[in-house]
C-alpha cells in the first residue's frame, strides 16, 4: 500500500481508502454484524489507514451503526488510522432531517466520538448539504470551538448535487474554511476534475468517492442482474442497467490487462493516476473485496495511451447516488 498527503492537512493516507457506507445500511446488500467486523480488521490487515464513515450510514430507525461498527473494529488500533466521520444528516422517524448548525454539529461530534470510542475525529465533513441555504451561520463558530477543543482536527466538505453545490465549495475553500473535499470522480463520472485541479492548487485534500459507480464498475453486474428492494441500485430500469453494463464492460476490455486482474481494481488505479487525487474510497462488503480494491494502490499506473483511451468511452456522466 501505497501512501500520499491529504493536501494541506499533512495527514499521511493509504492510497485506498475504506467508506463504511454498506456496514451500516442494506444500500448494496445486507451486512452481518460479524462479516462488517471482519471487513474493517481485513482493511486493516490490507494497510488501509483511512476510514470513511457518518452518523446517516444507518437504518432508518438507527443512526450511526457503521460508526460503531467501525469503532469497535479498529479498537486498540484506532491511532494507527485517520477517521473521517460528517454531521449535518439525520434520520428522524423514518426519512432525513438536515442540521447544519451550531447545536447539530456540536451534539453529531459528541454522539460520533462515543459510538466511534475515540477522543477525536481526523476530519469533519459537512454531509452533502443540498445549497447554502441549509447552512447557519453559527455552525462556523461551534466548528472552531471543536478543533480549538480537540475534537476535531480538520473540516471538510463532502460534495452533492455537484451543479448546485460546487460554488459553494470554492467559496469555503477561498475562505479557508475547508481543508478536505470529498467528491465523486470515477470513469463513469468525471464532471468534477476541473474543480479538482482547482482545488489541488491551494492545497486542498481530496477525497473520490463512489469510485466504483455504485458497484457498476465492479464488474460483478451483467445485463440480467437484479437487485434487493433496499438496494440503492433499483432506481434504474432494465435499460439504464443494460447502458451501464455496457460503459463498465468496454472498460474492462481496455484496462483489465496484464497485472490488472479485476475490473474494480482497474477503475481504482485510473483514479489514483489523477495527480490531484489525495485517496480514493472502496466501499467493499467483503474481505475478498477489500484485498481486491487495496491492490489497486501497487499496480504499475495506466499509460498515457490507456488513459487516452479511456477518454474517448468516456460520452456522458452518469449520476452519482
Amino acid at each position: 500500500m501505497n501512501h500520499r498527503t491529504l493536501g494541506r492537512t499533512g495527514i499521511k493516507v493509504s492510497e485506498v481508502g475504506f467508506g463504511t457506507w454498506a456496514l451500516g445500511s442494506p444500500v448494496y446488500g445486507n451486512v452481518e454484524s460479524n462479516d462488517a467486523h471482519d471487513a474493517v480488521r481485513s482493511a486493516l490487515d490490507a494497510g488501509i489507514t483511512f476510514f470513511d464513515t457518518a452518523p446517516l450510514y444507518g437504518t432508518k430507525d438507527e443512526d450511526g451503526i457503521a460508526e460503531t461498527v467501525l469503532g469497535r473494529g479498529l479498537g486498540t488500533d484506532r491511532d494507527q488510522v485517520t477517521i473521517a466521520t460528517k454531521f449535518g444528516r439525520y434520520h428522524t422517524k423514518g426519512h432525513q432531517d438536515t442540521y447544519f448548525n451550531a447545536e447539530g454539529v456540536t451534539s453529531s461530534v459528541e454522539d460520533s466520538l462515543s459510538r466511534l470510542g475515540t477522543d477525536h475525529l481526523d476530519v469533519l465533513f459537512f454531509h452533502s448539504p443540498f445549497g447554502p441555504d441549509q447552512i447557519e451561520d453559527n455552525v462556523w463558530q461551534a466548528l472552531a470551538n471543536l478543533k480549538s477543543s480537540g475534537k476535531v482536527r480538520f473540516v471538510g466538505h463532502s460534495i452533492s448535487l455537484f451543479d448546485q453545490t460546487e460554488s459553494m465549495a470554492r467559496q469555503w475553500a477561498a475562505e479557508d474554511k475547508i481543508d478536505v473535499i470529498q467528491l465523486v470522480y470515477s470513469l463513469m463520472n468525471r464532471e468534477t476534475e476541473q474543480l479538482m485541479a482547482d482545488m489541488a492548487a491551494t492545497g486542498i485534500g481530496l477525497v473520490a468517492r463512489e469510485s466504483l459507480a455504485n458497484g457498476f464498475l465492479s464488474g460483478a453486474f451483467t445485463h440480467d442482474t437484479t437487485f434487493a428492494p433496499d438496494s440503492i441500485n433499483t432506481r434504474y430500469s432494465r435499460e439504464e442497467i443494460i447502458e451501464r453494463v455496457d460503459v463498465a464492460n468496454a472498460y474492462k476490455d481496455l484496462l483489465v490487462t496484464d497485472d490488472v486482474s479485476s475490473l474494480a481494481q482497474a477503475a481504482l488505479r485510473w483514479v489514483l493516476d489523477n495527480p490531484h487525487i489525495s485517496l480514493v474510497l472502496s466501499g467493499s462488503r467483503h474481505q475478498s473485496e477489500i484485498i481486491d480494491s487495496a491492490l489497486a494502490s501497487d499496480l504499475t499506473p495506466f499509460t498515457a495511451e490507456q488513459l487516452a483511451t479511456a477518454r474517448t468511452l468516456h460520452t456522458k456522466d452518469f449520476p452519482p447516488a
